[in-house]
């Protein structure tokens, strides 16, 4: 009788072990066909495809180009599509759906309302048609047998000038469906002290936010983004490698931002996938998250862009599976931290770790005593 728990995940107990996404951008995560119907539904000729596959396939090509500014020029097809509520409504319901599909039983979700203006819907007629839809999402997941929990992140774009008034916004719907706030978008030339005003009103509320930093840009960006504006979260937060240094005999010597961000158990948004199209890193080997997860660093594992990256929350731990060999017990690890991190009250935090994560787990954990069982039965009675 051996003594080992073989628990490295298959990918069928990857897609239904309970899964917390905390990095997500609606507009980032269409589906194709959806695409394709709305911008019909909508007179928007501009797609570079109009068969659903082929649209798929251009996403993530054009997505793999190395480059933050290029990557960000995808979202003018998305966002094309997405100015009516009707469609709002539908996407985010689809999002929902899609996402419970996968496994994820919390996810917070974020947009910029500013960018879904142009059929002349208001800011809050925006924010209400995305939140109908998430908690229609979250009706239709339950019907097909899957619990979700979607609460909406309110994005101010950095580039504009809008983001104490998404922010304001934020704050209104803090107790109907929105979680938090966070700033996106090109991080050179825009760093988030532009906003200011923002977090500092966001600060006096008590309320919440995230903020993306140190993906494109260096440690300045996390520096500024956390000592400045006073971050909850960083959105990927990859280049803090860039202030650990790594001897020839493998010690390890940490700076003082990123001795601040493990000691302060700050948590760190990781999208790999994303991050290899962005040059944010190099591989999924060379990826941060493998020295950061060594380090004890406050690591969750995240989608970013589900249709332009083709990924998943579970295709995105398929990966760190097959590069770092990460099991069921690390999957759990990322999971609770992820959940840790989430900006629902704590109470409902503990009860989501309790009652849904750790059980979920476990249950996954215990298959391989009974593979083990019928696999030594069936030896006995041969």
């Amino acid at each position: 009788m051996t003594s080992e728990t073989p628990n490295l995940p298959t990918p069928d107990q990857i897609r239904r072990s309970p899964k917390v996404l905390l990095h997500d951008h609606l507009d980032g995560g269409l589906r194709p066909g959806t695409i394709i119907e709305l911008a019909r539904e909508a007179g928007y000729e501009n797609l570079p495809e109009t068969d659903a596959d082929k649209l798929g396939i251009w996403f993530r090509e054009a997505a793999d180009s190395g480059s933050l500014p290029r990557y960000l020029e995808t979202f003018a097809h998305t966002c094309a599509v997405m100015q009516t509520k009707a469609a709002l409504f539908r996407v985010a319901a689809e999002c929902a759906e899609d996402l419970a599909e996968d496994g994820v039983v919390y996810a917070e979700i974020r947009y910029a309302p500013e960018q879904h203006l142009e059929a002349g819907l208001t800011l809050e007629e925006v924010v209400e048609a995305v939140n109908d839809g998430f908690r229609e999402g979250e009706r239709r997941a339950k019907a097909n047998g899957h619990r979700i929990r979607v609460g909406a992140l309110l994005t101010a774009m950095r580039h504009a000038a809008r983001a104490l008034e998404i922010a304001e916004l934020a704050n209104r719907y803090r107790d109907n469906g929105v979680v938090g706030f966070d700033i996106a978008g090109a991080e050179a030339g825009f760093p988030p002290t532009r906003h200011l005003d923002a977090f500092e009103y966001l600060k006096r509320e008590n309320n919440h936010f995230t903020i993306h930093a140190g993906e494109a840009f260096g440690l300045p960006s996390i520096w500024q983004a956390l000592q400045w504006c006073g971050a909850d979260r960083l959105g990927h937060g990859v280049k803090i490698i860039d202030d650990i240094e790594v001897a020839a005999d493998g010690s390890v010597k940490l700076g003082r931002l990123a001795s601040y961000v493990r000691d302060k158990r700050i948590p760190l948004e990781m999208c790999p996938t994303s991050n290899l199209q962005t040059a944010a890193a190099a591989s999924y080997a060379e990826h941060p998250i493998g020295l950061l997860r060594k380090l004890h660093f406050r690591l969750t594992v995240n989608t970013d862009n589900r249709l332009m990256s083709g990924t998943s929350m579970s295709r995105e731990f398929e990966h760190l599976v097959d590069t770092f060999g990460y099991t069921l017990d690390d999957m759990q690890w990322f999971t609770v931290n992820a959940m840790k991190s989430a900006f629902i009250p704590f109470d409902e935090r503990l009860a989501m770790i309790n009652e849904v994560i750790k059980p979920g787990y476990a249950e996954l954990k215990s298959e391989w005593l009974f593979r083990q069982t019928v696999s030594t039965s069936g030896s006995s009675l041969a």
